[in-house]
């Protein structure tokens, strides 16, 4: 099976297998969320400052929720999980990570990750995989 394989524009997966290309859409389940951090400069009070936010995209529903804080910190983490929640009501069953080192405690010697506890408790919390 030699091709190759690109990743779209659309995050549309590309493929061409024999000659012929073919596309396949991205499949995402009801309740299921892309989280990352991210910042951008704000003006607040005419001040220019830093902002840290955490964003949350939907992909089945093509919404999203977006929350801004002072810094990158565990506290705007949860905080922004306990955000989303309320947001869409407990509908997110499950969530997933661009590499958030704010989830993981630590990485061990066969790449497997150990949860941060507080991550760990906030899953219980609200119930997400």
């Amino acid at each position: 099976m030699g091709g190759s394989y690109t990743i779209a524009k659309d995050s549309v997966c590309a493929a061409k297998i024999g000659g012929q290309q073919m596309f396949v859409p991205p499949s995402h389940a009801k309740g299921e969320a892309r989280a990352d951090f991210g910042e951008a400069v704000v003006v607040i009070a005419g001040v220019e400052c830093k902002a840290h936010f955490v964003a949350f995209d939907l992909p089945h529903s093509d919404d999203c929720f977006m929350q801004a804080y002072p810094a990158e910190a565990m506290e705007a983490f949860l905080d922004g999980h306990v955000r989303v929640f309320e947001s869409f009501l407990g509908a997110l069953t499950r969530i997933l990570y661009d590499s958030t080192k704010l989830a993981v405690a630590r990485i061990v010697g066969d790449g497997t990750r150990q949860k941060a506890r507080a991550f760990s408790e906030l899953q219980s919390y609200c119930l997400f995989a």
